[in-house]
């Protein structure tokens, strides 16, 4: 082909390394005769002529002027020699316009047993005067690796940038496959779509791959790649072009935002400190590094720990105690391992102390040396592992958050040939971040939920006490720790008579909140017991109390106040063991179970009042008579309401499972709760169980008082006699003043009819009963006074003493222990 204006320094120029990009600039592959075998798109584009109208003819047709037959022979010595050719050349358009182009002629190579040429034009723009100083930069320096292939995949051309990519020399590629000369990489799925390329027609770009290469044995690259067809006037594949671009950069990049963000959802996935450190430790290995430690300050792993040091808590120990929390090796049991899970360690890399932890930037140690004095003096044992396991790279980043020191953690490498650079300290400080916000989020909540199960624990009772009239059995198991502390609670309450208060209640919500309000409606109620009050007016009382506690929240602890305002259910029963009478009223509780001796079991429904806290509504008590040695449940929803049923098929299991015989209170209440709830529940579960008793004849004892002042020395002797004859004699004495004093004030202020009681349970009591709602009042007489001194007498002799009002009346009692 001639080249009428080719340039002066176009032999030099072109030399036998000749870059052409065939994938973007108008191809040709012409052979030793000038006939044109291979035509490119870009050649169709620029001179608007199809593969069929040009493959198989002569390429000096092409040509917009004529040619010159001893130039051209000229040009295909000099590329037979190995030289290549360059120059400026007019050629013809289809619609015969003349286009100017620059030309490039490689070196002629073989395609089977033809000789050929790659000739690449590109059109001269002449508004760019420095284009062929450019172009030739372009062509040399390019970062594009590119290759032809003939269709059995051997290589037939490639440009100095892929040959720089392999680290193999030009002439040990030539006529070979790639399986041949790079085996290292993913041969077998490159030659795979360089064989579908061939079989199809269709180009593959981008597709990118990881592999090593002679050129940098020691680190992993990243390569872009993209084949295309060449094709004849037959479309007709005859060959392959194809590109490589290094992509490590772009590759790695990615890579580590995957990583991060991948360890977002894998590290933190419970609030639990060691967990969390775990969590760490294995994600990093292998995906980061061989060996992984978590060291953890020992008030992070306590539950009453608040941190390691804030940066201006002043100095730091010179060694900090700290506890392995995790690691991770590749290697099966974590042999590099000095120190186990759980012991004590105090590894800083030498020289650095335990301001590292404190306020130090992360460490990289690229080469680990084993035989540096800092290790074999100050880390022996470590010296040792390192020298034993090839460990050789080393990063340690300080585990911070919320301007708290947590610990320390270090990524090793050891089987990994690659040492740590600066590019991985970011990764791994942001990985170390992470993990510490979710370590110190799990110790605040370790620490607070520990607080509110302690202060739960201190409000529910210690111990539940029924006296003679009620055995009493009862199960507690706290919601789920995920959860929080709930405000469920329950209670025994001994009062006069004989008579138990029995309350079971739930405050709705979680925390420390929830438990404080427990305890705060706990102690109320205990007070409003004492009080003699009623169930109904007992709940009217605590439904106030809830009120006010709801307007003492602020305003805009809008969730704390609905805890309080919607809150909280209660169920509060009363049973006389004498009369064996359960009254009972409940504020939006599920009803209590009771199991007859028979094993009938009924659910009482007393008047459902609404939950504490509505304000404005009664509540209404009811009352049923329990056959001695009945069962009488009282229960949390909870118990009945579990996630996988629903509360008419919980309270119907709940009777068939308290209706079993043969078993003591206690181990039927607790295994009820086992078998209703077997896995934790997102709620607290509370369970009292009772087995009522009766006071028979032999314990109670009563008479009718007439109104006349002489009745009190003979109601003074008939209790004396009878505290003799129950065998406590020793009472005798303060029994006939109680009586007498108490007697004395009902005949003189109170209305008729009065009556006596004496009961003999847990204590003796001594009751007397008017008719009269006026209650005396306990008074201190002056010295000249000649009354005034009854009750003060009976609050000294008597262990405890009260009144309580009755539909008919009133009812003095002064209890005493018995001996």
């Amino acid at each position: 082909m001639d080249a009428p204006r080719e340039g002066p320094d176009a032999p030099t120029s072109a030399g036998p390394r000749a870059v052409f990009d065939a994938s973007t600039e108008a191809a040709a592959l012409i052979d030793a005769r000038g006939v044109v075998t291979g035509w490119t798109r870009a050649a169709e584009d620029l001179l608007g002529l199809t593969s069929s109208q040009v493959v198989g003819g002569p390429a000096a047709r092409l040509l917009a002027i004529p040619g010159d037959p001893v130039r051209a022979a000229g040009v295909a010595e000099r590329c037979r020699g190995g030289m290549g050719w360059s120059g400026l050349v007019a050629l013809r358009h289809r619609d015969g316009h003349s286009v100017e182009v620059d030309l490039r002629v490689s070196a002629s190579f073989a395609v089977g047993a033809d000789e050929c040429f790659l000739v690449s034009a590109r059109e001269e723009r002449q508004q760019w005067p420095a284009g062929q100083f450019f172009l030739e930069g372009f062509l040399t320096r390019s970062p594009v690796g590119m290759a032809v292939l003939d269709t059995q995949l051997r290589y037939v051309w490639l440009n100095d940038t892929l040959e720089r990519f392999g680290g193999v020399p030009r002439e040990q590629r030539l006529g070979r496959r790639l399986s041949e000369v790079l085996p290292g990489l993913q041969v077998d799925t490159i030659e795979g779509l360089m064989s579908k390329v061939i079989e199809t027609g269709v180009p593959v770009t981008d597709y990118e791959y990881v592999g090593w290469s002679w050129a940098d044995p020691h680190r992993e690259h990243a390569y872009s790649t993209s084949f295309f067809p060449f094709v004849d006037a037959d479309n007709s594949i005859t060959g392959l072009g194809y590109m490589v671009l290094d992509v490590t950069e772009r590759w790695n990049a990615r890579q580590l935002l995957a990583l991060v963000n991948e360890a977002g959802t894998r590290i933190g996935t419970t609030l639990d400190v060691l967990r969390t450190a775990q969590e760490l430790a294995d994600f990093a290995v292998p995906r980061f590094a061989d060996f992984v430690v978590v060291d953890l300050l020992e008030p992070v792993l306590s539950t009453e720990g608040h941190g390691a040091w804030l940066p201006d808590a002043g100095p730091a120990p010179a060694r900090p105690i700290m506890r392995r929390a995790g690691m991770s090796s590749v290697r099966e049991g974590c042999p590099e391992a000095v120190a186990r899970i759980g012991d004590p360690v105090d590894f800083v890399p030498p020289p650095h102390d335990a301001h590292l932890i404190v306020d130090g930037d992360p460490i990289l140690i690229p080469v680990l040396d084993p035989s540096d004095e800092l290790w074999v003096t100050e880390q022996p044992a470590r010296a040792a592992s390192m020298r034993e396991f090839g460990l050789h790279s080393l990063i340690s980043v300080p585990m911070r958050a919320r301007n708290t020191a947590l610990g320390l953690t270090t990524f090793i490498r050891s089987l990994n040939a690659a040492s740590f650079q600066p590019d991985d300290v970011l990764v791994a400080q942001e990985l170390v971040a992470r993990a510490a916000l979710c370590v110190d989020n799990a110790r605040r909540y370790t620490r607070e939920h520990t607080a509110a199960v302690t202060l739960q624990r201190s409000l529910l009772p210690q111990a539940l006490m029924g006296g003679t009239a009620l055995e009493v059995a009862s199960s507690y198991l706290p919601a789920d720790p995920t959860g929080g502390v709930g405000g469920d609670w329950f209670d025994v309450i001994p009062l006069s008579g004989a008579r138990v208060g029995l309350v079971v209640g739930d405050v709705v919500g979680h925390g420390i909140t929830a438990a404080a309000t427990m305890g705060r409606l706990r102690t109320a109620v205990q007070t409003l017991a004492d009080m003699e009050l009623p169930p109904d007016e007992l709940l009217a009382h605590l439904d106030d109390l809830v009120l006010r506690l709801s307007e003492e929240q602020p305003d805009g602890d809008a969730a704390h106040s609905s805890t309080a305002f919607l809150g909280a259910t209660c169920l509060y029963a009363v049973y006389d063991p004498v009369t064996r009478r359960c009254t009972m009223a409940r504020a939006g509780h599920p009803p209590p179970v009771v199991v007859a001796p028979d094993g009938e079991v009924t659910y009482p429904q007393p008047p459902a009042g609404p939950p504490l806290g509505l304000g404005g509504m009664a509540f209404e008590a009811a009352e049923i008579e329990l056959a001695e040695n009945s069962l009488l449940g009282l229960y949390t929803d909870g118990l009945v309401a579990a996630a996988d049923r629903d509360m008419e098929r919980g309270m119907a299991r709940l009777a068939d499972l308290l209706s079993r015989r043969g078993l003591d209170l206690a181990t039927l209440c607790s295994s009820a709760v086992r078998q209703l709830v077997p896995v934790p529940q997102p709620d607290d579960i509370a369970l009292l169980l009772t087995r009522t008793h009766a006071l028979g004849a032999e314990h109670v004892v009563s008479w009718d008082v007439p109104v006349d002042p002489a009745a009190v020395a003979d109601v003074r002797a008939l209790a004396t006699r009878q505290v003799e004859a129950w065998g406590f004699g020793e009472l005798a004495m303060t029994t006939e003043l109680i009586v007498s004093e108490l007697v004395t004030n009902a005949i003189r202020y109170a209305e008729p009819p009065i009556r006596v009681r004496l009961l003999r349970d847990s204590r003796l009591t001594c009751e007397v009963a008017d008719a009269s709602s006026t209650a005396p009042r306990l008074r201190h007489a002056r010295s000249m006074d000649e009354g005034g001194r009854g009750l003060f007498l009976v609050a000294q002799l008597a262990h405890r003493w009260g009144a309580r009002y009755t539909a008919g009346g009133k009812i003095i009692w002064a209890s005493q222990e018995m001996p």
